[in-house]
């Protein structure tokens, strides 16, 4: 028998099991298998496959598999219950929303339970930090429902929204998408994992027990042919999916053109940056929270921890010595700090990735795990930056060491990915810190702490880690519509330009082809060619150079090279916008009367320009008081929402209104901090290359904005493709649109499409806040303060 002395001297825990009775004995009752949720009431069992307990192996329910039939009479159950959903008051949504927060806390022990023996973490995790949470997300989205119709007055709910949820956190991911998407008025047709369904039928309980109004949370289980049928579900409005780069790649093709809103929260290999002055005590705890936390399954784990090298052997002996004590084992156990891996078939992929790096030439450092579905705590070393253990998301228990000399070197390591998730900053220099969090290209920051989160702040990556966010209002606005210019009756396809020079009738007067302007210089086209611009009669006005594929790469590589207009202030940039005004106003006749020779009367070419100059001085006015916001979230911490730029945007501009057109979307971007390259009206580029002028005299950097003429949809084509564009917005056809949502899937960038004819650029809709909301994407820096 073990004395009191030998426990006091090992300190070693003894076995603290939770009971799983209640737990058990509900799904003794389900035993027979579990339906869908559909329209308030559970249906009968189908065709089912069996969900196991990770720890143990061993079958703990029957689920039914979710058949297109199954999705399509969810889809219309939400469909009929999403008018009077929306109908209610704000203050009524509210009350539903409280009264699902109340019932969670209530059922906290219970659903904490059944989420460890379906997933596999650690108990203290599902008690401590995903139920809790959980709760905080209806409760918030409570707050935004009863205030939503004077925060958002203009906006009104997207419709069914059909969301899809991974198996890392299951009950947290339905609370993330389910809470504010009915705060909103929206109704939902969700889908939980295949390995991780339990709480979320446990939810559509708690739904019932509360009597929320039938047909407003749908709950279908199944697979990924179950996904796909919601994906491809003609009554889905809005989607959103969790889940792995790969299928939310595949996502963005399949709805492509389809007119969906979408967002996606896909991987992430995430840096945890240690410097020379950190505590590191603590910085070894923020790797555990960081790497081990629910088992490495986090899409934003501190998988790269990158150190600076002065101490990094001794970070790297206090990391090990710590790493000796976790505990891997029975996730049911109060003392385990490393529960089983999800599945078998999630435990073989880590096997087959570890093994890629060993014979790579990493080295391993790895604590102990019981047989089953486990893995230990691993520390690799000896990791190149490109190699698999640096590049590839594990999903896993396992973290790469690499050192570093400067900050410089730390910002390059930690960007050397084509994730944009997360990062976590260690040091006591808090200017350090701010400055490193500024220069990563992550959605969320952390300083001096890792994976805090919290319903009041946005989550969401930066480049193929997706992109919309989750909490706060920028969540908020995620599920909400704002007003759009209706359908036009005309496409906006404009006619293909003839392949050879000289057709189309010939100039009359001194033959003038515009240029095209890369890099604040206007140069001839590569390939040479130009082609006619005429006007309503068919009357050739001059020529426009014919770009090309290699023109676009040409001015993409300029805008990155005006790396400096986004860290300029927004008096400044306001400065440059305000002289652009100050110049196009002094040609406002040359531009009139460009205008009146494509065939438009004096006073609708004279609206608009002076439309574009007012667009000028309103987005210069704008450029400094776009401002970000500071979330109230977690004491001892501060969170700043921080507005950035996209980078480098394309803009395919619509046909009609070539001069308002072109400026109403460019400055925006520019004023934003944003570097554009700009296709113009395609058949009138002409009021848009005159403007080279007006760039040149206004202390526009070169680089900022270009300008490549030709094919629209050729050259929209070239930008979607382009990894090196981060945003591309597209005005055009209807072909047009799905082309470039398909095409821009390669690197995930953020779209806006619209039909080229819908909006009447020189009424309110032709500019606003919704368009320097296009324009940015949203940082959230977690700096400790009040500690």
């Amino acid at each position: 028998m073990t004395s009191i002395a030998d426990l006091i001297d090992t300190m070693d825990y003894g076995p603290a099991p939770e009971s799983a009775d209640i737990v058990e004995d509900w799904l003794a009752v389900h035993e027979a298998g579990f339906g869908h949720f559909i329209d308030g009431r559970f249906t009968r069992p189908g065709d089912t496959f069996e969900v196991s307990n990770p720890a143990t192996g061993e079958t703990i329910a029957q689920i039914t598999q979710g058949t297109a039939a199954d999705v399509d009479a969810a889809v219309k159950a939400a469909r009929g219950a999403q008018g009077k959903w929306a109908g209610l008051s704000g203050h009524e949504r509210a009350r539903w929303l409280y009264a699902l927060a109340r019932r969670i806390q209530q059922h906290a022990r219970f659903l904490a339970v059944l989420e460890t023996i379906d997933n596999g973490k650690p108990i203290r995790e599902a008690r401590d930090i995903d139920v809790p949470l959980v709760a905080r997300h209806f409760y918030h989205h409570a707050g935004w429902a009863e205030i939503a119709e004077t925060e958002f007055s203009d906006a009104k709910p997207v419709g069914v929204c059909g969301q899809i949820i991974p198996w890392n956190f299951p009950l947290l991911m339905l609370a993330w998408k389910i809470a504010p998407a009915l705060a909103a008025g929206n109704t939902v047709v969700l889908k939980p994992a295949e390995y991780t369904p339990l709480t979320a039928l446990a939810f559509a309980k708690i739904c019932d027990e509360v009597g929320l109004p039938r047909g407003v949370v749908n709950i279908v289980t199944g697979d990924g042919a179950t996904g796909a049928a919601i994906v491809a579900h003609e009554g889905i409005d809005k989607l959103a999916f969790t889940g792995s780069t790969d299928v939310g790649r595949l996502i963005r093709r399949e709805t492509a053109g389809s007119g969906k809103k979408l967002t996606l929260e896909l991987g992430g290999k995430s840096p945890f940056i240690v410097f020379a002055d950190a505590d590191l005590d603590a910085a070894v705890e923020g790797v555990v929270d960081a790497i081990w936390f629910n088992q490495g399954q986090v899409c934003c784990a501190g998988a790269r921890i990158l150190v600076a090298e002065s101490v990094a052997e001794r970070f790297g002996a206090l990391l090990k010595q710590r790493m000796a004590a976790l505990r891997v084992g029975d996730p049911l156990d109060k003392s385990t700090d490393v529960g089983a891996i999800v599945h078998p078939v999630q435990l073989a992929r880590i096997e087959e990735l570890m093994a890629k790096g060993v014979a790579e030439g990493a080295d391993l450092y790895q604590g102990e795990a019981p047989d089953g579905c486990f893995y230990p705590p691993t520390l690799a070393t000896g990791v190149e930056p490109a190699s698999t253990l640096a590049t590839e998301e594990i999903f896993g228990p396992v973290a790469t060491l690499t050192t570093f000399r400067t900050p410089a070197d730390a910002i390059a390591l930690a960007n050397n990915t084509r994730y944009g998730l997360a990062a976590s900053i260690w040091s006591e220099n808090v200017n350090l810190c701010l400055g490193i969090a500024a220069d990563l290209k992550a959605g969320v920051v952390w300083i001096n702490c890792t994976n805090v989160f919290d319903a009041g702040a946005g989550f969401g990556g930066y480049r193929e880690s997706g992109f919309g966010r989750e909490g706060g209002r920028e969540g908020m606005m995620e599920y909400l519509s704002f007003p759009a210019p209706k359908p036009p009756k005309a496409d906006d396809a404009p006619a293909a330009i003839p392949p050879a020079p000289g057709l189309g009738g010939v100039v009359v007067g001194i033959d003038r082809t515009a240029k095209l302007y890369v890099g604040g210089k206007q140069k001839r086209p590569d390939g040479g060619y130009s082609y006619p611009v005429t006007n309503a009669k068919g009357e050739a006005i001059g020529l426009a150079g014919h770009g090309n594929r290699k023109d676009i790469r040409d001015a993409v590589e300029a805008a990155h090279k005006a790396v400096g207009w986004g860290a300029a202030t927004g008096h400044n940039r306001a400065q440059v916008l305000y002289y652009l005004a100050e110049n196009l106003a002094a040609r406002a006749d040359e531009f009139t009367d460009r205008l009146k020779s494509f065939g438009q009367s004096g006073a609708k070419a004279k609206t608009e320009v002076e439309t574009a100059i007012q667009r000028c001085f309103w987005y210069a006015a704008q450029a400094d008081k776009f401002d970000g916001a500071v979330h109230q979230t977690k004491s001892a911490h501060v969170t700043l929402a921080m507005h950035e730029p996209l980078g480098v945007t394309g803009i395919a501009c619509p046909t009609p209104f070539p001069l308002l057109g072109f400026v109403s979307l460019v400055l925006p971007a520019v004023a934003m901090g944003n570097r554009v390259v700009a296709i113009p009206s395609q058949t009138h580029p002409l009021a848009a290359t005159d403007l080279y002028q007006v760039l040149e005299t206004s202390d526009v950097p070169g680089g900022v904005i270009n300008i490549v003429t030709g094919e629209r949809d050729e050259l929209a084509k070239t930008l979607a493709d382009h990894d090196g564009v981060d945003g591309l917005w597209y005005f055009g056809s209807r072909d047009g649109i799905a082309m470039v949502e398909q095409r821009s899937a390669g690197n995930l960038k953020q779209t806006w499409t619209e039909p080229g004819m819908a909006r009447d650029w020189t009424k309110p809709e032709g500019h606003g806040r919704a368009f320097l909301h296009r324009a940015t994407q949203v940082k959230n820096v977690w700096v400790p303060y009040g500690e």
